[in-house]
């Protein structure tokens, strides 16, 4: 692959990146330097190679020209044919500059580092909107919503809770020895089932047209590197996707300002927030609606444990006490979670 692209020296190593939870990834060394070997794997909505490369080609575009903008982006590198995807048998792939930086949560942010990552993520939608126009035309508006933003049905939920539920107790034939991480399941689960059934009323409406746009679609801190206090790349473009932007804005504080314990630092949440508000032009009313639906879907969500008890795959669980907790500590604290967004 390499002998693809001009002045790259000889390989001298290949390590595989261990960070992150979807993709496979590799630091690549030449004699004239380090590079990202990117191995996309995300074929969500994909059913052949050519869509796939198609899409990775629309998420290179998209870099590119973020970063003509100042967005701190690392665009692929292009090829002896002009090209950024490489396609080996069926698999893709795709060369980057190596960026050294580091992945920072919400507790090593300051305030000032807050409003910073609110500044950048409404900086991305506002690019976005930019570079995802027409090429042959004026800009346009942020295109409609996409049909399929529906909001959870509690219905599903309680039958996933009694799936869930009789894997977690072992209840389910696999005769899998039980641990700590089991019993927690089952006091999440039927905690969550008891706060469904008390909130069941308050689904969100199907959206009759939110603020939408083409949003990067995976906002978190394995996805942001940092040099000192400056975030100095945004990386892993795979769901560059059209949705309503302030919910990404929203997901995104979820991840980062959560605290081990499951609550939000409202503080930074605040500053945050207004930074973005005032960067994507949002109104309070679209965050708000954002924070219900995300509320929402964190009520309704138990990822980490089909990951777990359907696909035997364990990788997230250290994630999963703090992200359980958030969702009943948010409900507790609605209004005071709603206030940070908006105020």
């Amino acid at each position: 692959m390499l002998r693809r692209y001009p002045g790259l020296g000889e390989p001298l190593a290949c390590e595989p990146i261990t960070k992150g939870l979807l993709n496979h990834g590799y630091r690549v060394s030449t004699t004239s330097g380090s590079y990202f070997l990117k191995h996309h794997l995300d074929k969500k909505h994909l059913d052949d190679t050519s869509g796939e490369r198609a899409a990775i080609v629309r998420q290179h575009r998209a870099t590119q020209r973020l970063q003509s903008l100042g967005v701190p982006v690392v665009p692929p590198l292009t090829d002896t044919r002009g090209e950024t995807v490489t396609v080996i048998g069926e698999r893709c792939y795709a060369l980057h500059p190596w960026v050294d930086g580091l992945h920072r949560v919400g507790a090593q942010l300051t305030l000032a580092q807050s409003r910073r990552l609110g500044t950048l993520l409404g900086t991305v939608h506002t690019g976005l909107e930019q570079v995802m126009a027409p090429r042959d035309g004026p800009p346009r508006a942020s295109p409609p919503a996409r049909p399929g933003h529906h909001s959870p049905d509690a219905v599903d939920t309680f039958a996933l809770i009694d799936d869930l539920l009789a894997a977690a107790r072992g209840e389910d034939g696999r005769n899998t020895p039980r641990d700590a991480f089991d019993e927690l399941a089952v006091h999440r689960l039927v905690e969550r089932r008891a706060l469904l059934e008390q909130h069941a009323h308050r689904r969100p409406p199907t959206p009759e047209g939110p603020a939408t746009g083409w949003v990067h679609g995976d906002f978190h801190p394995l996805n942001l590197l940092y040099r000192g206090a400056d975030p100095v790349a945004i990386v892993d473009w795979d769901r560059l996707d059209v949705q309503p932007r302030a919910e990404e804005a929203v997901r995104a504080a979820a991840i980062f300002f959560v605290r081990p314990a499951g609550e939000l630092d409202l503080a930074k949440v605040r500053a945050y927030a207004r930074a973005y508000r005032r960067a994507a032009g949002a109104g309070a009313g679209e965050l708000a609606a954002a924070v219900h639906r995300v509320w929402w879907e964190r009520l309704n969500d138990f990822w980490i444990l089909r990951w777990r008890y359907r696909l035997d795959d364990r990788r997230a669980d250290p994630q999963f006490p703090a992200v359980s907790a958030l969702a009943v500590w948010w409900t507790r604290e609605y209004e005071a979670v709603c206030a940070a967004f908006t105020e």
